[in-house]
């Protein structure tokens, strides 16, 4: 199979079926064998109903229905899972994102061996103060922190080598970084296109000005994760052993003064110095402790899925 088309929705009956056909138009005028799986991340306005409709008549449809509204980070570790392309398609179900860039994308990753190609909306059909600022502000912050050098990290409209999507876990909300964890995975070819980015047709957006927070958020912990993540000693290890030494340099200072130097001096309890040392040894040791259970965390922990699936379409 050439082309897996994994697409989260959240309550997008509308756009359903049109996307559907204008995806199905562009495979089959470039003779492409594929796969659409919708993934309904907990609809409640009959997406799946929609979904199943045309997963009846079209064996290409395939669809995974979530019990509840996990998020779209889960949805497309989901639709990973069961993806069987040689390469996988991201997009978005509100027809913002165009098919016709599909073909271009999947020679990118066959013809040019890239890993992760990732769509850029260069120019866009929803400028608004509050939600370009804080993107260009948050992509701008990932680039620095990361090192992938992208102009737009949460384009919904990528493609991927399968042994790529197969080998990174989407887990909380790092849909965002999906590039970073296939760099940090060892995937360092990573492109990226302009795309054509379409007016919303049906409904409202899903996200508010509070993504750009948790994005932020997000970023922090991807670069945790990215240099410490497999080892949190050299972080919480290195940091609180040096400020347990100077803590203990302190301590044996203030008492080799007052039981030798000055044995009638005022009492310890009333020298600043007494305060830095206990307060130096408590956080050392706090650091310390922390990054030796980060440690035996990381090596008896095991991932598990945080999503539950309700019903399958076509799914083997």
């Amino acid at each position: 199979m050439n082309l897996s088309i994994i697409i989260p929705l959240l309550n997008e009956k509308d756009s359903l079926k049109e996307l559907y056909h204008w995806i199905a138009q562009v495979m089959q005028s470039n003779g492409f064998s594929y796969e659409v799986i919708f993934i309904d991340d907990g609809s409640t306005d009959g997406s799946w109903e929609v979904i199943s409709k045309l997963a009846a008549e079209n064996t290409s449809v395939k669809g995974i229905r979530f019990l509840r509204n996990y998020g779209k980070s889960q949805a497309l570790h989901a639709g990973f899972a069961k993806a069987c392309g040689d390469v996988i398609i991201t997009m978005d179900a509100d027809l913002q994102d165009n098919p016709e860039e599909i073909p271009a994308l999947y020679h990118l990753i066959k013809n040019e061996n890239h890993d992760l190609v990732s769509g850029w909306k260069k120019k866009r059909y929803d400028h608004t103060l509050s939600k370009n600022l804080p993107s260009k502000l948050f992509n701008f912050a990932a680039r620095k922190t990361s090192g992938v050098k992208l102009h737009d990290f949460n384009c919904g409209l990528k493609a991927y080598k399968n042994e790529v999507v197969k080998n990174i876990e989407v887990t909380g909300e790092m849909h965002r970084y999906i590039p970073v964890l296939a760099k940090n995975a060892g995937y360092s070819n990573i492109g990226e296109k302009v795309v054509q980015h379409q007016a919303r047709k049906y409904g409202t957006t899903k996200f508010g000005v509070n993504r750009f927070m948790n994005g932020f958020l997000d970023l922090i912990t991807i670069w945790f994760l990215s240099r410490f993540g497999k080892q949190p000693m050299h972080l919480f290890g290195a940091w609180g052993a040096l400020i347990l030494f100077v803590g203990f340099v302190l301590t044996v200072y203030l008492g080799i003064d007052k039981l030798f130097l000055q044995p009638d001096g005022r009492l310890l309890t009333d020298r600043p110095q007494f305060y830095v040392a206990l307060v130096a040894m408590i956080i050392g040791s706090q650091l310390f402790l922390a990054g030796f259970l980060g440690e035996i965390i990381l090596r008896t922990n095991k991932h598990k899925e945080t999503y539950k699936i309700s019903e399958e379409i076509n799914i083997k």
